[in-house]
């Protein structure tokens, strides 16, 4: 493209304040102005050079983009900015398979633009820690992917669903042999069951393969003890996986968001049996935006989606105690918007859905909590229930970047990587193991309080994971940047990757857990 214009054009040039966020909205062309010049691809006719709204599209195409060959023929109807986005997505890992039709689909989906598909895959990538080292602190036994894609299992084995190729216990994380050469992008973990998601968007799954109420009330389910393929899913390209208590949902690269095994009830929109393996769309208004995270609480599930227009988060599924978020305790059978966001002029980056709780954090770093608030697990002060999201007053001076949720308990990073949790302090599994006088680690915190024992550690906390489950006593994760990983909580299965002394069941301070992730 012909950088020069005339004096006069330059002089017309409007300039423009550009944010540096690689998250924000990608709002509308600028309006060109006319040149005078001759058009860089030889047209006599003047040409339109608009301005992009994102610097670090702007950057990559003016430093990067054009100091290489590119990775696509020219494409004369798409601005410098498009270019230099449909550039970075061709890096992106579940961008790369795809045919050029299905490319174009997916760039409809977003809303047209190539800077919206790279906002998506990013968003994607940000609040679901993909490509990145992760720690799952499941129902009673534990998951740890390294940054390469090697996952180590530990803990509790009943099921196989430590993926071994039998049913004993682990002490110490122990890497899945039979997954050589695959490599694992996110885990997944519930009440005696393992998933797994590879870079090539298979799903991997072993332990139970049929879900019950409790880990054992399933009668006659077959237990499978090494990582299987889930054919049903083999010609859908997935890249996360969540499990809750009567369910599984799975999401797609598009955004469009699958379930199993709810139930007869019609729950998720459709009908099917506990021991179901066929994936089915979840209907209603998320069929046509696409969603960049889900999360399962103990019966319900939580959708991130994004749109042009912003990020929102939708709600389906079980409304006891508020915790769909919708002002009511009432079911919902179909995804539905949770409008209390846009009232709080939060537009939300990562959502969590705890067992009988959610949490949500804001692009501008504030939390808001809803659902059941027993044990003080929403950070309010009290134990009352909210049936909307409210902002954690106690938080606002601190930039929140991650959220995590169990049951009845909650934890909270900062930017700086410092660890605030609040809830039921049972197991432990709060991390606040100074004993005061008239308290001990095991009291109930209503408020947020900062996690003194990480902060001993000298390592900047980016990830949280505990146990969402109600029938295991919790353990907690904590994954430092550096690839780190501490334990406390609950061990008495070996969960915590470590041994204990004596007869104890539990740790209530961290400790190094003897694998590095990075």
């Amino acid at each position: 493209m012909d950088a020069t214009t005339s004096s006069g054009a330059s002089s017309s040039l409007p300039l423009h304040l550009i944010i540096d966020d690689a998250l924000a909205l990608v709002s509308p062309l600028q309006q060109s102005f006319q040149r005078s010049q001759r058009h860089c691809f030889g047209d006599s006719a003047p040409g339109e050079f608009p301005l992009a709204a994102n610097p670090s599209i702007v950057l990559h195409a003016t430093c990067s983009f054009f100091r290489k060959p590119a990775n696509f023929p020219p494409d004369f109807q798409l601005s410098m900015s498009e270019l230099a986005a449909l550039d970075m997505c061709q890096k992106r890992a579940i961008f790369k398979p795809m045919t050029q039709q299905e490319r174009e689909m997916f760039k409809q989906r977003c809303g047209g633009s190539w800077k919206l598909v790279l906002r998506f895959i990013m968003a994607g990538e940000a609040c679901c820690r993909r490509e990145k080292s992760q720690a799952i602190a499941g129902p009673g036994h534990s998951i740890a992917v390294t940054t390469g894609g090697a996952v180590y299992t530990f803990g509790s084995n009943s099921s196989g669903q430590l993926g071994h190729g039998s049913l004993e216990e682990e002490w110490r994380p122990r890497i899945i042999r039979s997954l050589q050469g695959i490599r694992i992008i996110q885990a997944a973990a519930g009440a005696g069951r393992t998933m797994l998601v590879s870079d090539a968007g298979r799903v991997y799954a072993f332990g139970k393969d049929s879900f019950g109420e409790v880990e054992y009330a399933a009668q006659g389910s077959r237990v499978v003890t090494t990582p299987q393929l889930v054919e049903s899913l083999k010609d859908i390209y997935i890249v996360q996986a969540a499990i809750g208590n009567f369910f599984t949902a799975v999401l797609s690269r598009e955004g469009h968001v699958y379930t199993f095994s709810w139930g007869n009830d019609m729950k998720l929109g459709h009908q099917t049996e506990p021991n179901d393996v066929q994936p089915h769309l979840l209907a209603g208004p998320l069929e046509n935006i696409p969603v960049v995270q889900i999360a399962a609480g103990y019966c319900y599930l939580l959708a991130l989606a994004c749109q042009p227009s912003g990020m929102s988060v939708y709600s389906v599924g079980c409304g006891l105690g508020g915790k769909l978020g919708h002002g009511s305790r009432t079911d919902e059978k179909y995804p539905r918007l949770i409008e209390q966001f846009q009232a709080l002029n939060i537009q939300p980056v990562v959502v969590a859905a705890g067992a009988w709780h959610a949490a949500v954090v804001g692009k501008d770093g504030r939390v808001c909590t809803w659902g059941w608030g027993r044990y003080g697990c929403l950070g309010h002060g009290n134990e009352e229930c909210e049936s909307v999201p409210k902002v954690v007053e106690s938080l606002v001076n601190v930039r929140a970047i991650h959220v995590a949720t169990g049951d009845y308990t909650t934890f909270v990073v900062s930017d700086k990587g410092d660890v605030y949790s609040f809830g039921c302090g049972e197991s432990s599994s709060l991390g606040h193991s100074t004993i005061t006088e008239g308290n001990n680690r095991h009291t109930n915190v209503l408020s947020p309080e900062l996690v003194t024992s990480l902060k001993r550690t000298n390592e900047r906390v980016a990830q949280i994971s505990l146990t969402n489950s109600i029938y295991w006593n919790a353990h907690t994760f904590a994954l430092t940047d550096s690839g780190k990983l501490y334990a406390f909580g609950a061990g008495d299965k070996g969960q915590l990757g470590t041994e204990l002394v004596a007869q104890q069941s539990e740790r209530g301070t961290p400790e190094r857990v003897e694998i590095d992730l990075s």
